[in-house]
This record gives structure tokens, C-alpha cells and sequence, in this order.
């Protein structure tokens, strides 16, 4: 069997690089793309510099591909920045990177993931799917791909699968960013039902099964790849139901 072609955006450094690396691993040919390299080598992983907010370098860069097997659109991100702490457009910005860019990627990458009845992974986040303050444009976001995804799917098929992985928290070199130093990044696992945040690899491995034959019925559909989700605050506040 022929490796398959993939490519996967933004894949230089954390969950991006944890699916590269997964891709790479099950034998498959990996692009990765992104504006900037990264720092640590991706093993049999190939780098081109693209902007992927730019339409034109975006439709040139598919259109230079031999062909086209899976598309992995993880590109995106946020900092952390309240709804009134800064202009709509800075927000706009947010909204733009992590829902049109996979936009403008899947649709100039279509008739070759056509050709070779290819399948689209978003990586989508558990923030489209809960309130995200502070990232309120980032969830916004990531509710509009996971419901983009289900039309593409819809319109797409039976050429081109289509889906959404909603990913939980994940360890990588951002972390401190969101949680912390390591007692706050431990004190947000034990949030967490199975205990741990994910690792990359746990994003990798989900992101290969929703591209494999072994999914081949699967389109449309949100893989929650977020180790059991959050409990219920209430759970913790109400005083019924304890035990004594």
C-alpha cells in the first residue's frame, strides 16, 4: 500500500507536533506547515513555511501537492484576553485564525482530498462546547468549526470525510501559559476525571484513528478526546448526597 500524503497546519510545536509525530508513526508522508520551523526536529516530518491566513499562499501551496490523502487543520490559539479588555477587531483576529483559515485550507485542498476520497480531522476544542471566559472569540470559534465541519461532511460527502476532535486541556510547552507553574498544572489535572491532562500523543493517536479505514463510516461526527470532561461544580458545592 502506498503511504498516504498528510498534512497537518500549525504542527511545529505542541498538539500539532504530537499529531505530526502520531502521523509519521503509522507510516504515513508528513507536511507539516506553518509560519515558523520548529525548534525540535519532527522526525520524518517535511516543513513548509506558509501563512496560512494568506488565501493566495494557501490555494498555491495545495495546489503544488502531488496529491492529497488527509488534511489535519490544527492551526490556531488565543491568548488570554477578556471580552472588554481590548477592540473587536483584535477579537475578530482570534475568530479568523481559528475558524476561516481552516476554511480557506479545506476548500483549497478539496478536489485533491476528493480525488483520493481523503478525509478532513478539525481540531476542535472543549471551549466551543462550555463558556470560555477570557477566551470568549476562541470558543466562538471552535463552535463555528465543529458546526462547519457537520455541513462539510454533509455537502462533502461521500468524497471527503469530515471530522471534528474536541480536545480537552493538554500538557505542552503553553501550559504555564494557561495554568500556571507545576501546582497549578497539577491541581488543574486532578479537575480532570482520568486525572492527568492529555499529552499530544493522546491527540495524535485520536486524530490517526478518525483518518484510518478503521473509521471509514465515520463523518460528521465530535470525537471528545478530553479524559471524561469536568465535574459539575455543583457536585462540590451542594451539602446533600455526602458521605458522612
Amino acid at each position: 500500500m502506498d503511504k498516504r500524503l498528510v498534512v497537518v497546519t500549525g504542527g511545529t510545536r505542541g498538539v500539532g507536533a504530537g499529531i505530526a509525530r502520531a502521523f509519521a508513526e503509522a507510516g504515513d508522508e508528513v507536511v507539516v506547515c506553518a509560519r515558523h520551523p520548529s525548534r525540535t526536529p519532527l522526525g520524518g516530518c517535511a516543513f513548509v513555511p506558509l501563512d496560512l491566513r494568506d488565501p493566495p499562499a494557501v490555494r498555491a501551496f495545495f495546489g503544488r501537492l502531488p496529491r492529497l490523502d488527509v488534511l489535519v487543520n490544527n492551526a490556531g490559539g488565543t491568548p488570554y484576553r477578556l471580552l472588554t479588555g481590548t477592540e473587536a477587531e483584535r477579537h475578530a483576529r482570534v475568530i479568523d485564525l481559528n475558524l476561516v483559515t481552516p476554511l480557506t485550507a479545506s476548500l483549497a485542498a478539496y478536489d485533491r482530498l476528493r480525488r483520493a476520497r481523503g478525509s478532513i480531522v478539525m481540531i476542535g476544542s472543549v471551549s466551543g462546547t462550555r463558556p470560555s471566559p477570557g477566551t470568549a472569540a476562541y470558543g466562538a470559534a471552535k463552535a463555528g468549526l465543529e458546526n462547519l465541519a457537520r455541513s462539510m461532511a454533509v455537502e462533502w460527502a461521500p468524497d471527503v470525510r469530515v471530522n471534528t476532535l474536541v480536545a480537552g486541556m493538554v500538557r505542552t510547552e503553553l501550559s504555564p501559559l494557561h495554568y500556571g507553574d507545576e501546582d497549578g498544572v497539577e491541581a488543574v489535572s486532578r479537575t480532570v476525571p482520568l486525572g492527568r491532562l492529555a499529552v499530544p500523543a493522546d491527540v495524535g493517536g485520536a486524530a490517526v484513528f478518525l483518518a484510518s479505514d478503521a473509521a471509514a463510516y465515520i463523518t460528521g461526527a465530535s470525537l471528545l478526546v478530553h479524559g471524561g470532561g469536568e465535574r459539575p461544580a455543583f457536585l462540590d458545592a451542594a451539602t446533600a448526597d455526602k458521605e458522612q
